[in-house]
């Protein structure tokens, strides 16, 4: 999820969360008036304040913390976004590179290794040293699912 969505969605609890102590300080005074026979001087008032000043600093703070995400955090390129390889660097993959990024594509970006070995007849190690070049370049992924890797394009 971008840092944009989650500071939108943590503003949007925050003012929730506002209302509720807006109600809920209203509510708590509501009852001191009604309860405290002393007037002003009585001990309750100054908890009203107290509890008030705490409320909204708290929630202040989770609107500063909120804005602070939205506007000055920046994504890092390689949560969540797919690196798309340049024309330059597939036009630089040799032979057996080719024919895997083919068989990737056909099989909509994803397969396991063991499926690539066997459709192009290339021994576990060649298969293997062939995806390390790709990771290495930056254009496929692999995945450990249990004894078996899934290649995934990225």
């Amino acid at each position: 999820m971008k840092n944009r969505n989650v500071g939108i969605m943590l503003l949007v609890i925050a003012i929730f969360i506002l209302f509720l102590i807006i109600s809920y300080n209203q509510a708590l005074e509501d009852i001191v008036n009604t309860s405290c026979t002393h007037g002003p001087t009585c001990p309750m008032y100054k908890t009203i304040g107290v509890q008030k000043t705490i409320s909204y600093s708290l929630i202040g703070l989770l609107i500063l913390g909120s804005l602070y995400v939205i506007f000055f955090m920046k994504d890092k390129p390689g949560s969540g976004e797919a690196i798309k390889p340049s024309k330059k660097t597939l036009a630089k993959l040799d032979e057996d590179e080719k024919k895997v990024m083919d068989i990737l594509s056909k099989s909509d970006g994803s397969k396991y290794q063991s499926d690539i070995m066997k459709d192009l007849d290339f021994s576990k190690v060649k298969v293997t040293r062939v995806l390390d070049k790709l990771e290495t370049k930056g254009i496929v992924e692999r995945k450990r699912r249990g004894m078996t890797n899934i290649v995934v394009l990225r």
